[in-house]
């Protein structure tokens, strides 16, 4: 039974693209109220300006020159005014004081009598009817009223308000389609990014997961070198792209490594596999009735197939320390126990070296005591393979400043500088032409750093060509053997 809450693959929710089609949307609404305010405040700011000019330039006429007759009536209406004599009746909306009492000239005791009333400011406007601003003024003769006609600016305001809102309204429209379509092309990284994402639950194969790397912008497991770009538009993507880009970065080298490791343990394995049939085949054509070669095989055959045990032992314990199934037991333990008892094996099964042990007090630190021999036998054993017959090979432990060194020195062959940033590589040897007379896989000190690495603990190596090594193996010192005593 198919899972009810499961959702198709390569949907976005709508949900999602609702939500910010809302936002912008209302966003672009309110941009467009605004302007629409701005606009009729700037209407009615400049019509107001316009209309006291009007009205100041009428009044110094009638200063000047009086009321005119009745007869001129007409003209002056023709000319978008009328002047009545006397107050005219309050008819429309009174400006407010704090718009109008800046627009008085500063000339206007010319034609306001000192001590009268200001005048009186009136606004009428209907929709479909006349638009008039009316002023009450005084001469010396009486008070008189001045009513400017507004209607045909008015008019042509609303229309163009009327034409600006519909292709307001129609742009919000055809925008909540567009935005849509904008989000989901902009969401649908993240669309694939999760389609990808929910297969990674489920059992994937070789073919599959190849498969799954190309999705990522064309990335494919043979082309692992490819990157998504973090440069463009979508900046909000930027950092989810970089942390892909780090992710294949890690998976390029991961993918690397372990062909090289696949590459290289082939070839370790193929040459006891060829001694091994080599050895086979002579004693199958010569060996059944001559002793000597028969016990001459069968020595080589046991020789390689213990090296190949060796080998596959490490190889082994790599692999389960890439998957971390390592059994990994930390306690307190003292390094100068450990180092004794690895100098005590190595004293009993080698006669042809000097060994001398130095520490003068004890160096707890919390750690695998199994994995910290298993590391300082790794080191003894290089020691001991490279150090010619009579030489000195001295194991050190000491702490300080909270730190824990367990240190081996040999008077070996050295390492020189181009292979000494490599030696911890898998199967990486500095002398290929000794290989096989030290029985070296090249793996002893990639199992030594995993361990060292396993506790939070590095190596510090100083080599001189034909001098010696020293190899230093650094933990963190047991807390409590850093504090002063009570």
């Amino acid at each position: 039974m198919a899972d009810k809450t499961t959702r198709p693959p390569g949907r976005i929710k709508s949900s999602i693209v609702a939500r910010l089609n809302a936002r912008l949307f209302f966003r672009l609404l309110g941009i467009y109220l605004f302007l629409d305010l701005l606009l009729i405040l700037l209407f009615c700011g400049g019509l107001l300006v316009w209309s006291e000019g009007q009205a100041a330039h009428i009044a110094a006429q009638v200063e000047e020159q009086g009321l005119p007759a009745p007869e001129d009536e007409a003209w002056t209406q023709a000319a978008g005014f009328t002047l009545v004599d006397g107050p005219a009746s309050a008819e429309g909306y009174a400006l407010p004081a704090v718009l109008t009492d800046h627009l008085d000239p500063p000339e206007a005791p010319r034609y306001f009598v000192p001590g009268d009333l200001d005048p009186m400011r009136l606004f009428t406007f209907r929709t479909g009817e006349a638009t008039r601003y009316m002023i009450q003024l005084e001469q010396e003769a009486g008070p008189y009223t001045l009513t400017l006609d507004l209607t045909r600016p008015a008019r042509i305001f609303c229309f163009a308000a009327r034409v600006v809102v519909f292709c307001q309204l129609v742009s919000l429209v055809l925008n909540l389609f567009k935005n849509a379509g904008t989000i989901r092309r902009t969401l649908r990284p993240i669309q694939e990014l999760a389609t990808a994402a929910s297969r990674l639950g489920s059992s994937m194969s070789p073919e599959e997961l190849q498969a799954l790397a190309g999705k990522l912008d064309e990335i494919n497991a043979s082309h692992l070198d490819r990157r998504i770009p973090v440069t463009g538009t979508q900046k909000e993507l930027k950092t989810l792209a970089q942390a892909i880009n780090a992710m294949l970065d890690r998976i390029n080298e991961a993918y690397r490594s372990q062909s090289r490791f696949v590459s290289d343990a082939s070839h370790e394995l193929r040459t006891p596999i060829a001694v091994i049939q080599g050895y086979a085949s002579l004693l199958d054509r010569w060996g059944k009735d001559d002793p000597a070669t028969r016990q001459e095989a069968i020595d080589a055959i046991r020789q390689e197939a213990d090296s190949m045990k060796a080998l596959v032992e490490q190889l082994l314990f790599l692999a389960r320390g890439d998957n971390d199934s390592v059994r990994f037991q930390p306690q307190l333990c003292d390094l100068t126990e450990v180092a004794a008892e690895v100098l005590r094996e190595t004293e009993m099964l080698d006669q042809t070296h000097r060994f001398e042990g130095k520490w003068l007090c004890a160096v707890p630190v919390v750690a695998d005591e199994a994995l910290l021999k298993q590391a300082l036998r790794i080191l003894v054993d290089n020691a001991v393979k490279y150090t010619p017959a009579g030489g000195r090979i001295a194991l050190s432990a000491q702490g300080k400043d909270g730190l824990a060194r367990l240190t081996v020195s040999d008077e070996g062959q050295g390492i020189d500088k181009n292979s000494l940033p490599h030696i911890f590589d898998r199967f990486y040897r500095t002398d290929e032409s000794r290989a096989r007379q030290t029985g070296g896989t090249g793996l002893g000190l990639s199992i030594a750093k995993w361990i060292a690495d396993r506790h939070n603990g590095w190596f510090e190596v100083v080599s001189w060509p034909g001098v010696g090594s020293r190899f230093t193996l650094v933990l963190p010192l047991d807390p409590m053997a850093s504090a002063p005593p009570s």
